[in-house]
């Protein structure tokens, strides 16, 4: 039976040097869902060439922009490689150049040469939801992304403000802690 063993994680993007090699349509695409999800985001792109509208994304966060062809030199400081050339040998090459660094890499539309997907993320405050299929299908990651984001209320950043507030003033052992706030939160997954 195939399953998903992706492992998720949640990362401090602006704690991370982040690297897109390419300007074009996939480029923007993934910058825009990366400052979309974290404005603060540290990110460099190389490419010898931008698209405008790739150039407009850019200027609203903290990215840099290198006009240049990729070379390995490009790799030095940086934690995460996204890799979205319309070159599949460039990619390829990203991609073993990661490898021997010990760098994350994404080489977009390409699964086999990837260390970690983006997957569809829903932000409501301080609630994000982070959505895999593992690769196969962006398409339906796309759709539970938009249901999720009709599903979740609006003011569910409230409940967690209140209920860290909450958490804050019960007393005892970690798990008479975890105890009470099961039993405060158990009515959440109904009301939703």
């Amino acid at each position: 039976m195939d399953r998903n063993n992706l492992y998720p994680i949640f990362l401090k993007a602006k704690n991370l040097e982040i690297l897109i090699v390419g300007g074009g349509f996939v480029a923007e695409e993934k910058l825009t869902f990366l400052l979309k999800s974290s404005p603060d985001a540290k990110v460099t792109m190389v490419s010898p060439m931008f698209r405008e509208d790739t150039i407009k994304i850019a200027e609203t966060g903290n990215v840099k922009r290198i006009n240049a062809v990729y070379h390995k030199n490009h790799l030095e400081g940086k934690h995460i490689v996204i890799a979205t050339t319309d070159n599949p040998e460039v990619n390829i090459e990203i991609y073993n150049d990661c490898r021997a660094q010990s760098k994350l890499v994404n080489v977009a539309d390409n699964p086999p040469y990837c260390d970690f997907y983006m997957g569809g993320i829903v932000t409501k405050g301080n609630v994000k939801v982070a959505i895999s299929t593992n690769g196969k299908s962006p398409t339906t990651a796309k759709r539970l992304r938009q249901f999720f984001e009709d599903v979740i209320p609006e003011n569910i950043d409230d409940l967690v403000q209140n209920l860290n507030i909450y958490r804050k003033t019960i007393k005892g052992d970690f798990e008479q802690k975890v105890e009470k706030l099961n039993e405060f939160t158990k009515g959440l997954v109904e009301k939703i």
